[in-house]
């Protein structure tokens, strides 16, 4: 899916290419611009599909059309990013790193309600008991109770669809709330969660060191091998209470 920004009288830049599956479109296209610092809460005007194109690829580009101009300078590349790694169409770790408030103290949640998590996540993936092959990323509350779930080919991708319905309904930052991913943690996926105000990421496989760090510089609490009854506190453990 081609991801396109435009302000008033301005013509639609063309920002991003993202293999994707179909659904939330237009969260994705909202989710992608925020996450990496492109757009903020409150830029977007509306969203639609492109009407130029053929007709079969018509739902394959998405305009976002925002409230101010839209800042070409910003785009420090144009890309061909993966639904799996954001990071590799990247020249450098400078251009990676977007600039975002250190995310803000949250309430500790109870160590009885991160291990029932996976439980919950899995329980909601209604396209993957279809299809077996979609990674997923879920939003809960302090006490477990799941808010939100998105099923994407990617994670990264499962994560700015969450980003982009926080956005378009006003909701970020996302305090107070727990996000959950399939797979590992990589650093764009920490930094997605920073941006949106998400105080706690967690996820059933490992982070990676370069996540690991990014966390514990914009206060996220990372929480790995997150399966039964175990898991790992790799950043600000503060946020995980571990006795209850």
């Amino acid at each position: 899916m081609e991801i396109r920004a435009q302000g008033p009288g301005q013509t639609a830049a063309s920002v991003a290419v993202t293999m994707r599956t179909p659904g939330h479109d237009f969260e994705l296209a909202v989710g992608f611009l925020f996450t990496e610092g492109l757009i903020g809460g409150a830029d977007v005007a509306s969203v639609r599909y492109c009407d130029l194109p053929a007709e079969e690829q018509r739902y394959n580009v998405v305009t976002v059309h925002l409230t101010r101009p839209f800042d070409r300078g910003a785009m420090q590349r144009n890309f061909y990013a993966t639904s799996s790694c954001g990071v590799c169409g990247k020249a450098s770790l400078d251009q990676v790193e977007v600039r975002c408030e250190i995310v803000a103290g949250s309430p500790p949640i109870p160590r009885s309600v991160v291990v029932s998590l996976p439980e919950r996540l899995r329980a909601a993936q209604r396209i993957f008991d279809q299809t077996g092959g979609l990674h997923a990323a879920a939003l809960f509350d302090g006490s477990g109770e799941l808010m939100a779930l998105r099923e994407d080919v990617g994670r990264h991708n499962a994560v700015d669809k969450l980003a982009g319905m926080a956005v378009l309904a006003q909701q970020v930052p996302l305090k107070d709330r727990v996000l959950l991913v399939s797979g590992r943690v990589s650093f764009e996926l920490v930094q997605k969660a920073a941006v949106a105000g998400v105080p706690v990421l967690c996820a059933v496989s490992a982070p990676s060191s370069l996540a690991v760090e990014a966390a514990e510089r914009l206060g996220v609490t990372v929480v790995g091998f997150l399966r039964g009854e175990s898991f790992n506190v790799y950043s600000h453990p503060e946020r995980i209470a571990l006795d209850t």
